[in-house]
């Protein structure tokens, strides 16, 4: 089930193997066991044992632990193989008490397998594995929902909901990604609750839509949220009139679901393009919401404005479109404006004509300027409001290939302050 040449697999078994062997009961948890199920390499590795906090660090040393969650019961192995591999989290089974802040629990009670299984999100999360005994261990049947294909919240739904208001946001990304549907229990109170969701911080909600919006999976995430009434709570208020368009889910689909690998940037950006409004107001919200980082603030920015020139690029001077395609966040944008082609069954030669061209050596991409403000000034020419346009037409010259030479530049700007009276 698990491949043990690899090196987190390979510690998390020397993990497990040390406390079984030190008298503890031991299993895999959680995620990397749903995904072994599914047959797809598990990103991380969790072990969940019966030894409190103290005797883990105790059993392991001191120096190659991390008390980073023993509030939790959560105790970092530090690299069995290497001092530089990902530290395996344990935690001691628990069960929690009340979550009055809707997203920890107020306290915990150490306990049995069965009870750390019951007090997981979804019954997709709650399987156990002794990779010693290669043994699946399933106190909430978790192993048919997969079978099925379903994403059911352990339990009452509601009360998983209560506990931690960004399990609905979960619910859906799992369903997404791993193309499921949700139980109907489980998405009625989703429904019910969608409005809880605002409680949560941005950086919560802007991780899982990060996720959701990361990839191929993005247009069946955004049916989900729509759905299940998530999308009104996550999503500036302005677009809920394009939302409940009954147009708005197949333009969707058809904007991330073509063969490019959208990112969450790209998404964004073509879901704003199909908005329809001032997309600054949209980048804004969006931003507040979702807190973007900077640099995603201005990919997304640069994306939506450069739109319409990359997909008409082979028919535009070069000077227009140079500027787009050796920025920073060209690929991006160009990676946008492709899905926005392809969704709208678009003509390509633009994209084509950009990707060319960004294959080209930086030198001949972006070339130095002929002529800058130094020369001019050294011409006798006086900074002013002139300079700046001067200077970019002479630019547009050299990217036109009207001129070619330092001198073909002087002579240029010349003609062009004669006509301006000087």
């Amino acid at each position: 089930m698990f491949d043990y040449t690899q090196p987190l697999a390979a510690q998390a078994l020397v993990v497990v193997e040390k406390l079984q062997q030190a008298g503890f009961i031991a299993f895999l948890a959680g995620g990397c066991v749903r995904d072994a199920m599914l047959g797809r390499v598990p990103k991380d590795f969790d072990v969940a044992t019966d030894a409190t906090p103290d005797t883990v660090r105790d059993l392991f040393g001191r120096r190659r632990t991390l008390a980073f969650g023993a509030s939790f019961g959560v105790i970092g192995v530090l690299g069995v193989f290497s001092d530089a591999l990902t530290p395996t989290e344990v935690a001691t089974f628990r069960s929690d008490g009340e979550y009055s802040d809707g997203r920890r629990p107020d306290s915990i009670r150490f306990g049995s397998a069965e009870q750390d299984a019951l007090r997981r999100d979804f019954t997709i999360n709650g399987m156990f594995y002794d990779p010693v005994a290669a043994k699946l261990i399933d106190f909430v049947c978790g192993e048919a929902d997969l079978k099925a294909g379903i994403i059911r919240a352990i339990g009452d739904p509601e009360k998983r909901i209560s506990e931690d208001k960004l399990r609905m946001l979960r619910a859906v990304r799992f369903a997404a990604a791993l193309g499921f549907e949700l139980h109907g229990d489980t998405q009625a109170a989703t429904c019910q609750h969608a409005q809880e969701v605002t409680i949560v911080s941005g950086e919560r909600i802007g991780a899982e839509v990060r996720r959701m919006f990361g990839g191929v999976s993005a247009a069946r995430a955004i049916r989900l949220l729509a759905t299940t009434n998530l999308i009104g709570y996550i999503w500036p208020s302005y677009t809920l009139t394009s939302i409940a368009d009954s147009s708005f889910a197949s333009d969707v689909q058809r904007l991330a679901s073509g063969s490019i690998e959208n990112s969450f940037v790209v998404i964004v950006a073509m879901l704003i393009s199909r908005m329809g409004t001032e997309p600054e107001v949209a980048i804004d919200e969006i931003t507040t919401r979702w807190k973007l980082s900077c640099d995603e603030q201005r990919a997304i920015e640069h994306a939506i404005r450069s739109r319409d020139t990359l997909l008409n690029a082979d028919r535009l001077p070069w000077s227009m479109v140079q500027p787009i395609v050796s920025a920073r966040d060209a690929d991006t944008s160009i990676e946008a404006a492709a899905g926005w082609a392809d969704g709208f069954e678009l003509p390509g030669a633009g994209i084509s004509f950009c990707k060319v061209r960004r294959a080209w050596p930086l030198e001949q991409l972006d070339p130095p300027p002929l002529l800058t403000g130094d020369t001019l000034r050294m011409l006798g020419y006086k900074p002013g409001p002139s300079f700046r346009d001067v200077l970019q037409a002479i630019r547009n010259s050299q990217l036109d290939l009207r001129i070619t030479t330092e001198l073909e530049a002087i002579e240029l700007a010349k003609q062009i302050y004669s006509g301006l009276g000087h």
